[in-house]
Formats: structure tokens, sequence, C-alpha cells
């Protein structure tokens, strides 16, 4: 962008001095000589320079987002969550479709790129794509009332699963108004869900019916991306952000959803930034109107409070989330234990989604998986361990036999040693060398021997120790032995 020097001094870019590459949003990508004007100096950079600003813009979750680029990043370069390219230069032939190849790679949830024309090289790109197949060219472009019709398509598609509910409340109003109508929104999805899986007679079909809704909002953003300049996706834009709200409250929600970050999809995100309800990240508890507890001194008070919600299928999905989220916590720290209340959610939620219990029985199933954790939680204090000690008690007596065989007591003594042993012998990143593995495989046996572990029993119990002693190995190094 030589050609305007004055754009330099667009705020944005303020900060694209020296030695400040590695921060801001805007960038400019040019060579240069020692001839030119001193205000474009900060903008020319080597090799070095120019890399680590494509490294940059290849990182969806890096603050770069606009690049500005002459003559650059034509060959060889690919960045697939690039979603927009604006030109105010002529091109033609060859180098014009490198350029528009540049953001036409389908990335997470974006289906196209978008090519904003300035100056008008529409017959140009016709005549570029008389080189190419047929299929090339019809995948080159499409035609914006197709665009446009698709969406509709789309949009009506989505609609018609709020039939009965008015979504548009939480389009407007107050921010406790919006959060109401997406609480509502959230329950009448769930609802929906359930009943169309109820009248599903395979597995297959159960889970088709869960993930419609998931799958329709997906069709739609994808839909809407296509069409985002077009005055039909303008008028929509509120409800397609509400939409894809519920759509990222439900998949927030979901266990082993931790990339949920990955659902909500950065082209989409951005082209509808400007929707009221689509950039708010939505808890479902906050939808649900609670606040975040600690699961583990959940108090009886609230676990009424959670069972007495009117919205059964709200309530239900806060619940679990706040089991899934303490379950993740606790993995941290007691892998034996939280392996156990897993199996024990997975087969409850199994059950509820194979039609085999009701919402409000499900729900009455959490809340006593809520309870044994808060119980297994005061267990240590009560029987004065730690919470590291409790951890390797556990892995000794995961198997009954133990337990009989040893007593309670001689297992916490096992667990005592245990924990200081290894923990005084553990090394920097010993759980990714086999010659360390092997050194506290060792170590684990002997304890096990001088204190009389059943040798039948023995050569699980080590596995599952060692598998404690990993997970437990970034808080030995945060807080060593002294």
């Amino acid at each position: 962008m030589r050609e305007a020097p004055g754009r330099y001094e667009l705020p944005s870019v303020a900060s694209n001095r020296k030695g400040d590459r590695r921060i801001g949003v805007i960038k400019i990508v040019m060579t240069g000589a020692a001839s030119d004007p001193e205000h474009w100096q900060p903008h020319v950079g080597g090799k070095a320079r120019r890399e680590l600003l494509a490294k940059r813009i290849r990182d969806p979750d890096d603050a770069l987002r606009l690049v500005i680029v002459r003559d650059m990043w034509l060959t060889g370069f690919d960045a697939p969550s690039l979603h927009t390219m604006y030109v105010d230069k002529p091109m033609r032939g060859h180098g014009l479709m490198q350029a528009i190849a540049r953001v036409n790679r389908v990335f997470r949830d974006k289906p196209a790129g978008l090519i904003v024309d300035y100056i008008g090289i529409t017959q140009n790109l016709k005549s570029a794509l008389g080189r190419y197949s047929r299929d090339d060219r019809r995948h080159a472009g499409i035609d914006a009332a197709e665009a446009i019709a698709v969406l509709r398509g789309k949009y009506e598609i989505v609609s018609a699963m709020f039939h009965g509910f008015d979504f548009r409340r939480g389009l407007a109003g107050s921010a406790q108004d919006r959060l109401a109508a997406l609480a509502g929104a959230i329950e009448w999805i769930l609802d929906l869900q359930q009943r169309e899986s109820a009248g599903e007679t395979t597995e297959d079909g159960r889970k088709c019916a869960r993930r419609r809704f998931d799958d329709a909002v997906l069709a739609l953003s994808k839909a809407f991306a296509l069409a985002a300049a077009s005055d039909a996706a303008l008028e929509i834009r509120d409800e397609v952000g509400f939409f894809q709200t519920v759509r990222a409250a439900l998949a927030k929600r979901a266990p082993g959803a931790g990339k949920s970050s990955a659902e909500r999809d950065l082209a989409v995100r951005q082209i509808v930034s400007r929707a009221v309800v689509s950039t708010e990240i939505v808890d479902i508890l906050k939808a649900a109107g609670l606040e975040t507890p600690d699961i583990s001194i959940l108090s009886d008070e609230f676990l009424a409070e959670i069972q007495g919600m009117e919205k059964k299928n709200l309530a239900l999905e806060a619940l679990r989330k706040l089991i899934d989220g303490e379950l993740r916590s606790r993995n941290r720290i007691n892998v034996v234990q939280t392996r156990t209340f897993s199996e024990r959610l997975e087969k409850a939620v199994a059950r509820y989604h194979g039609n085999a219990i009701t919402t409000a029985e499900v729900l009455q199933e959490l809340i006593g998986l809520a309870r044994d954790i808060r119980a297994a939680h005061r267990r240590g204090e009560e029987e004065g361990l730690g919470p590291e000690e409790i951890a390797f008690y556990d892995a000794l007596a995961r198997n009954e036999s133990a337990v009989e065989v040893m007593g309670n007591d001689h297992l916490r003594v096992i667990a005592h040693e245990l924990l200081t042993r290894l923990k005084s012998n553990a090394s920097v990143d010993w759980q990714h060398r086999e010659s360390a593995r092997a050194r506290m495989r060792v170590l684990v046996k002997r304890i096990l021997r001088k204190h009389g572990y059943p040798p039948d029993l023995q050569d699980a119990a080590v596995q599952t120790v060692l598998q404690q002693a990993e997970v437990l190995s970034a808080r030995w190094a945060a807080c060593p032995l002294r």
C-alpha cells in the first residue's frame, strides 16, 4: 500500500513500530528501500519480520486481524482462517487466481471466502476463470441470488424449531430481559430434543434428533457467511446471532466440550459481531439464574433450588455442567475418584438419552451424585488425610479385596509413604522418559512388597499409582517437597 502513505496514521496501526511486531491488530507487509519516506520505514522489515507476521496471521487466536500487503503472500502462503480480501489493485490471470485463493480455504464453520472489490476486477476474473475447468469455475463464485435463497431456506428451518416460542424477545430490551429469553429458548430446544428423541426407535436416530438444532444453526451460519453483504442477511443478523448464542450455550455444557471455542466459528462470529447477543459468551448457569458455586461446598439448599426450578431441562443441564466441571478439576488430583464419578454421570445421562428415565428422575440422580462428590471432598478431612494422600489411598483401595486383606489403616500408611517417596524422587518430566518411569515403577513395587500388599493385585495397583503420580506431577513441580 505504498501508494497511500497517509494510511500509516490510522490509530490502530500506530503500534507498528520497530520491535512492536508481536502485538497489534493491523500490520503492513511490504518491502522497501533506504530511499523510501521516513514514515514508511516502521512498516518495512526483513524476512524475520515477514515470517513472524505470517505465523501470527495463521493463528486464529492471535490478536492480528487485518494485514495490508502489496505483492506479498501470494505463492505458497496458506492461512485457512483468513476469510475476507479487500482488493484495490488491478490484477489479472494467474496472479488474480492466486490472490483469491488466499481466502478460499474451508476452516471450522467458514464455508468460503469473501472478496470485496473496490476497483472492478469482475471481467478480469471471468477471463482468468476461462483457463480453468468447469468445476473450478463453478466453485470460484456463488450467485448472490442463489446464496440469499439458501440463507432464507436455512433461516426458516431454524425458525420453525421455535414455533410456539417468541425468541424475538431475546433481541432487544435490557440484558436481564435478553437473558430471560435466552433461558426460555434453551429450555425450549432441550425439550424439543427430548421429545423428538423419544420418537426415534434406534440409537442413531436419537443421536440425530439431539443434533438437529446444532446442525441446522451450523448450516444457517455457513449460509449467512456466504450472503453476509446482502440486505437479506443484514435483516436477520440479530436473529442469526441469537440462534448462534443458544447453540454455543448448549455446546458449552456438553461433556468433552472444552473445545467449544472451535464450535463458535471465528469467521461467522466476526461477520455477525455487531449482533446484539451473538458476542455474549453465555453460561448456561447464568441463563438459569444461578451463581456458579464450588460444587464441593454445594449446600442442600442450593440442590433444593436446582430441584425446584420450573425449567427442568435447564436445571438438568446446569447441574450437569457443574458436575462435569468439578470432575475435570478433580481429575488433576484424584484419578480413581474422577473415573468412578464420571462413569456414574455418563450412565445416568445415557439412560436419560435412551428415554429409560424422565427428566425429573435423571435430575434426582445427578443431585445424589453431587452430594456424593461433596462427601468425597470432605472424606480426607474426616480421615486426617490430605487430597493427595486420599488420591493414593483410592488407587490402592480400588480393588475391594485389598481393603479386606489389609484394612483401611494399613492402606493409609502405604498411601502416605507412596506420596512422600514418589514426590521426593520425581524428576522433571519423569513421566515422559521411559528410564525415569522404570525407576518410579520399581520404587512403587518395593513399597507395596514391603507392606505386604497382595501380590496378585500389585500389577494393577502399580499402574494406577503411576497414573496418579503423573497427574500430580504438575502440582509437585509448582510446590516441591521441602
